[in-house]
């Protein structure tokens, strides 16, 4: 069985990727989660997984490492995480791709922390340019395919890679245009979603980096997780 390494849930975008994806498509694994250490992690992940991070798949003592890698080695074994069709393959593996890579300031300014609603601040040049650039794509994806999903009908590899800026839009208030303006709402909907929200709540470390990205982000006005 494949053993998949992941960090705080209240916490970890990363580690929500390939979990979620995982479960979706009913792919067994074990679960092993590691909560992030004040400092460095290199040498608490390390062990386990060869660039000291998460996520980490081991599958019968191989690691695989990095979400875009994990969700790679998976379609080469199971189908339905990448569309069937050509082209809407394509445009999956681009829009997650770039979820993979771009989107700094979202990812800097909106640090995702599940349990908590915050009062942001006023929004940089560069986060409202990310968001409309978020809009723009989920409405492509759900305009050319159809829907309820970016790349169709069926939850894929590219809903795992967003699934973690809805968590973003429900902590930070964050909104969209058009369809995009559902498809968070949708997402965290997902029986899956709600299992990693309520252990995410559920969970009482406190990472100090972590509680210190979300307050430089705004005004917690509500904090849902477990003392």
């Amino acid at each position: 069985m494949y053993v998949l390494h992941i960090a705080n849930k209240n916490y970890s975008s990363w580690s929500l990727r390939p979990w979620v994806l995982m479960r979706m498509l009913e792919i067994p694994f074990e679960e092993r989660l590691t909560p992030f250490p004040t400092g460095p992690s290199w040498s608490v992940y390390r062990p386990f997984s060869p660039n000291g991070r998460v996520p980490c798949l081991v599958d019968d003592g191989w690691a695989v490492w990095d979400s875009l890698a994990i969700a790679e080695y998976l379609a080469e074994r199971h189908h339905g995480v990448w569309p069937v069709e050509a082209k809407a393959r394509a445009w999956a593996r681009s829009a997650a791709a770039e979820m993979h890579s771009s989107f700094t300031a979202l990812r800097n300014d909106c640090s995702m922390s599940c349990g908590v609603r915050v009062q942001p601040l006023p929004m940089s040049d560069a986060l409202k340019q990310d968001l409309f650039r978020l809009g723009d794509l989920w409405n492509d994806g759900l305009a050319r395919f159809g829907g309820p999903f970016l790349a169709g009908n069926a939850f894929t590899a590219v809903d795992a890679f967003f699934a973690p800026v809805a968590f973003r839009a429900q902590s930070y208030g964050l909104s969209f245009e058009g369809a995009a303006a559902a498809y968070p709402a949708r997402l965290l909907d997902l029986t899956v979603m709600r299992e990693w929200y309520a252990s995410a709540l559920a969970e009482t470390w406190r990472e100090p980096g972590h509680e210190a990205e979300v307050l430089a982000a705004g005004t917690v006005i509500e904090d849902r997780r477990a003392v």
